[in-house]
């Protein structure tokens, strides 16, 4: 939604010096669009929510005295009555501040469970009521908490752990670039190669080697899309989440 009123006020002239405080969620904002509402909006106290359905309303948050910085690259500390921590995802045991691993929260916003489905209900709650997010997080010494990707759309190129979220960071860094979504697909070499669904701004037009090119000697050489799709949008839930398994399953539709 965001991205798509900053592109209209590109156009358009608004006026938008009413516009103070607010808050993002349902998915993950890059770090440039944050800063686009906080700049060309106007919304200097905006803040980030991270939550999910089955945790509402809200895990952590940014706080509206916060640093720009604090507020572009966190979702913020944990909310109050709220405990957050990260969980080596082999061994379950917490990690100290630092370390990437899943984030898990127990607390009153915690769902009791899926709705006649005991099993499911175990497989992301476990008897101590943590909550399994599959979101994979780092947390500061300030008790910020990162969210890198989500545990099961982490690539293993050759052994190498890539997280779709800092390669969609710095692609949206392109001019040309609206929005980008990364995602693993199969590979005979490595397991998995890195794949980057594009959404271009109006007007422009972008090869895949341009894209390649932009990223050479900016991010590590394993993390340069083998594959660029461009997209005219990405398929999302209801809310705005955008399914990357929808993108997966229309890669090997076009490779077919």
């Amino acid at each position: 939604m965001f991205i798509a009123e900053l592109e209209e006020m590109g156009k358009k002239s608004y006026d938008t010096s009413h516009l103070r405080t607010g808050v993002m969620a349902g998915s993950t904002c890059p770090v440039e669009v944050m800063r686009g509402v906080i700049d060309t909006m106007g919304a200097g106290e905006m803040t980030i929510v991270y939550g999910q359905t089955e945790s509402s309303p809200g895990i952590t948050q940014t706080r509206r005295h916060d640093s720009l910085q604090m507020r572009t690259e966190t979702v913020g500390r944990a909310l109050p009555h709220v405990e957050v921590a990260i969980a080596d995802p082999n061994t379950g045991q917490e990690l100290p501040p630092g370390e990437t691993g899943e984030l898990i929260t127990r607390g009153y916003h915690v769902m009791k469970g899926y709705y006649k489905m005991p099993q499911k209900t175990r497989e992301v709650i476990d008897e101590e009521g943590w909550l399994y997010t599959g979101d994979l997080a780092v947390m500061d010494e300030e008790g910020n908490f990162r969210i890198v990707g989500r545990l099961k759309d982490m690539i293993i190129r050759g052994g190498e752990n890539i997280y779709p979220r800092e390669i969609e960071e710095f692609l949206y860094t392109h001019p040309k670039v609206k929005d980008a979504q990364v995602v693993g697909v199969p590979s005979q070499k490595y397991g998995e190669e890195v794949a980057a669904f594009i959404q271009l701004r109006d007007g422009v037009d972008v090869e895949e080697e341009e894209i390649r090119d932009f990223c050479r000697d900016q991010i590590a050489y394993y993390k340069i899309p083998e594959y660029v799709c461009f997209v005219e949008e990405f398929p999302s839930t209801a809310s705005g989440k955008i399914q990357k398994y929808r993108l997966r399953e229309s890669f090997f539709s076009a490779e077919s």
